[in-house]
């Protein structure tokens, strides 16, 4: 499956309801972004990114929870059981399992997923970033997704997905620590 077909599968068109919750909640972010500004408490690439961020985690929580159909509540509670299935040492067998290739597919997907996220997170602070904070915001974003694909039974609950999501995470914080610092270095020029 590519990664188009990943998006339209599980992004579902929003609903209204859901369009304008989310535009109230950006609004007052922007307004709150607005006030910041104004009091010269953040800058504007902080506001930027922080409205980036507020919207790419809508986008995440809408595609990995919130528009999926609920099911069964589902676990799989062993730790790199998806690695054990790619390497052919696994014995679990995955709930509604994928074609050959497709677990490696969807681990690397989910090492992306929340790239983005610590891409913006040094922007957000306006600050270099140590690498334990982008995991430790990796960790506590897909918790917050296991926990509730979980309790609303919309996926399959693994702390394989928690490893993965924040490796990204923290991966990305990284390369925007480096993005960040080019920033500086244009602005003192």
């Amino acid at each position: 499956m590519d990664i188009y077909q990943i998006i339209i599968t599980h992004n579902r068109s929003w609903t209204i309801r859901e369009i304008i919750a989310f535009a109230v909640v950006f609004l007052i972010a922007a307004f709150l972004a607005a006030v910041l500004l104004k009091q010269h408490k953040i800058v504007v690439m902080q506001a930027v990114c922080g409205l980036l961020l507020l919207t790419f985690l809508a986008i995440v929580f809408g595609s990995t929870v919130f528009t999926r159909t609920p099911g069964l509540r589902q676990y799989q509670l062993e730790v790199f059981w998806s690695w054990k299935e790619i390497l052919g040492i696994g014995k679990c067998g995955r709930l509604g399992s994928t074609a050959e290739g497709g677990l490696l597919q969807e681990n690397l997907l989910n090492i992306l997923l929340l790239f983005p996220a610590g891409i913006l997170l040094p922007g957000v602070t306006d600050r270099k970033l140590k690498w334990w904070m982008g995991l430790l915001v990796g960790i506590t974003v897909s918790s917050a997704i296991e926990i509730s694909q979980l309790w609303l039974c919309r996926g399959l609950f693994e702390f394989d997905d928690i490893i993965h999501n924040s490796l990204g995470c923290m991966l990305g914080c990284l390369l925007g620590n480096k993005w960040l610092m080019l920033l500086g270095e244009k602005r003192i020029m």
